[in-house]
């Protein structure tokens, strides 16, 4: 079969699996319908192709499982089905389970019995059900696997029976795949997948981790999405793949204390250093494990038959990506993305100056805005997309980013010389960390706007100082009580839940207790506003009409040359929260300054209404 005659039918397309499988048969030049339940889910499925560069469309099929027809369109050129298709939830009763993994494979052989030119069905089971005996499969045997194994995992195992003793009784053509624990795209670590292996991730990120599960012979392989779906275009084309199933996976993935403990020193945490062994893990109550005892199954000690699918990869000369990259990787994309709480956007971390940092918006973007405290970039989302060709950063050691305030020099410099950062928007603390690096390289920085610049303005109280107290308070404070004190109303409570969360980890509530109580230092604002002056660039000050400059720091600004003033009314300390609108405005306006005849110390106040 050529490639000119390939069509491809891809059930379960929207899936996690199922898109990046229609992305490399699309990629391989092969000719892609997609059965989608619904309109608004093939054009998800076309969004996130485009997103990623394919602008080829596969057809829209529409799919009904219960229908014997299974799908409406014309399918007599098919020659190969890919079945995605499925539920992956723990928690489900039996029948949910058997309709959603049992009942579709049926469907899906029966549909494919009827179709002309097939050359091949490929179905996607798993690395721990994969193999079964279909003639093994009483009703009996069926009851003590489902108390056995749970919903989930017996639902699987049943469908790969059922799939091959009804295909091969049909006459179908078969290929199974039993990936491991498929995680993010080699290349970028995407990944939205956030149950099993990710949810024990998610812990190591938050600290709420108690234990690592297992021991050194605990495996939990894994493979990459992008390698599994390359695979998977190329049995079709392979005769000696009929009848045969192939158990994709990294025989060297670290055993999953191991693989943890990767994760944590990748994200500069640490693990935790107690391991318990599986069999005690099954005996503890789920209120102290907080595992789903479905997912407990997963944790053994068992090697599987990947003999077949090497040979296979080396046929087609498909090489598997380094798996520990790919894990460094994908670890990035969850965490980046909160592990599913974020917005859709670009979310990336990077290295400036060593210093392992979060970023939002567009990568490289020389508008680049450097958050103030408690917050952090996320709160700035709404800003930089309203600006473009812009991002936020989290200062070290706060938000997201690791390091600590020592780190400023080296990531300061790293950032302007080396990340093209040319317009700094510094906010609060973030604007004492702009002044820092426009005056260290004044030719790299061609204009600070400084967003409530706090050495310009009053000092803070004196319970700022008390780092203790900051620092307990902090930790235990809750979204709505936040957005209370930073803009007197609750109404912005969800646009802090990130930083709520970002407190509550690791080190971020002593570090940004320090700062705040720095913020009072005399000493530390004189310098800022000495180093202000000697700064020969544009200089644009954004303040809230609630929250305005001290006499002294308008008078240093009417010494400035090229210093424009904006004043958003009604706003306070944080107008990134309140009013995000105009501070995107003042931050995109290009300044005109005056002429030679308005000299030195010219200052240009613009009030924005509410």
């Amino acid at each position: 079969m050529s490639l000119e005659d390939r069509h491809a039918l891809v059930l379960g397309a929207n899936g996690f699996i199922g898109r990046h499988l229609v992305l490399a048969l699309g990629q391989a030049g092969v000719r892609v319908s997609t059965a989608n339940r619904s309109r608004e889910s093939y054009q998800r499925l076309v969004r996130w192709l485009a997103e990623r560069g394919h602008d080829q469309v596969p057809a829209d099929l529409r799919v009904d499982f219960t229908k014997a027809s299974l799908l409406d369109g014309e399918c007599d050129d098919i020659t190969e089905i890919y079945n995605c298709a499925g539920a992956y939830r723990f928690g489900m009763s039996v029948d949910e389970a058997r309709r959603a993994n049992v009942d579709t494979v049926r469907a899906v052989v029966a549909f494919a019995a009827r179709l002309p030119n097939l050359h091949r069905l490929v179905q996607v089971s798993g690395y721990r059900v994969g193999g079964q005996d279909p003639a093994s499969w009483s009703e009996e045997y069926r009851r003590q696997t489902y108390r056995a194994l749970g919903a989930y995992e017996a639902s699987k195992a049943e469908a790969d029976a059922v799939f091959q003793g009804m295909a091969t009784e049909l006459g179908v053509s078969w290929s199974i795949v039993n990936p491991a624990s498929v995680i993010g795209d080699s290349e970028t670590g995407e990944s939205d997948q956030y149950l099993g292996l990710a949810s024990n991730v998610k812990d190591l990120w938050q600290g709420s981790l108690p234990a690592l599960p297992g021991t050194g012979q605990t495996f939990v392989p894994v493979v990459a999405a992008d390698y599994l779906a390359r695979f998977m275009t190329q049995l079709p084309m392979d005769t000696a793949t009929q009848r045969a199933a192939y158990w994709l996976l990294d025989d060297d993935t670290p055993a999953l204390p191991d693989l943890l403990t990767l994760v944590a020193e990748h994200y500069g945490t640490k693990a935790p250093r107690t391991r318990v062994p599986v069999p005690l893990l099954k005996r503890l109550p789920r209120w102290l494990t907080k595992a789903d005892p479905e997912t407990l199954t997963f944790l053994s000690t068992d090697r599987y038959p990947t003999e077949s699918a090497h040979a296979f990869a080396a046929r087609h000369r498909l090489a598997m990506p380094d798996t520990t990259t790919t894990i460094r990787r994908w670890a990035d994309h969850l965490a980046a993305h909160r592990f599913g709480d974020a917005p859709a956007g670009d979310r990336r971390f990077t290295k400036p100056g060593g210093i392992r940092t979060f970023e939002l918006g567009e990568a490289g973007a020389p508008t680049v805005v450097l958050p103030g405290l408690p917050v952090n970039a996320d709160t700035w989302a709404p800003v930089v997309a309203a600006v473009g060709h812009a991002r936020a950063v989290d200062l070290p050691g706060l938000g997201m980013s690791t390091g600590r305030r020592d780190d400023w020099r080296a990531w300061l410099t790293s950032l302007v010389t080396e990340a093209g950062a040319r317009h700094l928007v510094g906010h609060s603390i973030g604007a004492a960390a702009a002044v820092e690096a426009a005056t260290a390289h004044p030719c790299a920085v061609d204009q600070l706007t400084l967003v409530s610049p706090f050495f310009l303005q009053m000092h803070p109280p004196r319970t700022a100082r008390w780092t203790p107290m900051t620092r307990w308070h902090l930790r235990r404070t809750t979204p709505t009580a936040l957005a209370e004190r930073l803009t007197g109303t609750t109404d912005h409570a969800t646009a802090l839940q990130s930083a709520v969360a970002d407190l509550r980890r690791g080190t971020v509530a002593a570090t940004t207790a320090r700062l705040l109580a720095a913020t009072a230092n005399s000493q530390w604002r004189a310098d800022l506003r000495a180093k202000l002056q000697r700064y020969p660039g544009r200089v644009h000050i954004v303040t809230g009409s609630h929250d305005p400059l001290t006499v002294e720091g308008q008078s240093l600004l009417d010494t400035l040359p090229h210093a424009t003033v904006t004043v958003i009314a009604g706003a306070g300390h944080q107008p990134q929260l309140t009013h995000p609108e105009d501070v995107a405005q003042a931050i995109g306006e290009q300044t005109t300054f005056p002429g030679p005849q308005g000299g030195p110390g010219v200052r240009t106040v613009r009030e924005r209404p509410r």
